[in-house]
């Protein structure tokens, strides 16, 4: 999240990705740190277990989402 805040603070775009085990804590992390509109894509939850072929279908499932984000 600091480094999405980071990029959004010097004016490029970013997207914070997690999954969504973690996007409550994300959002209080992002209202925290005084951006709580940052751009975020919640994956499904589990990430660290996903094979391979998993993490592509999930990478998958959300690049549009992320291209429709950083154009924002």
């Amino acid at each position: 999240m600091h480094d999405t805040i980071w990029f959004e603070s010097n004016r490029r775009p970013a997207v914070f990705i997690a999954s969504s085990e973690f996007e409550q804590a994300a959002t209080a992390q992002a209202e925290a740190l005084g951006l709580p509109e940052v751009r975020r894509i919640i994956v499904p939850h589990p990430i660290q277990d996903a094979t391979d072929d998993e993490m592509r279908a999930k990478a998958d499932a959300i690049v549009d989402a992320v291209v429709a984000a950083l154009a924002r």
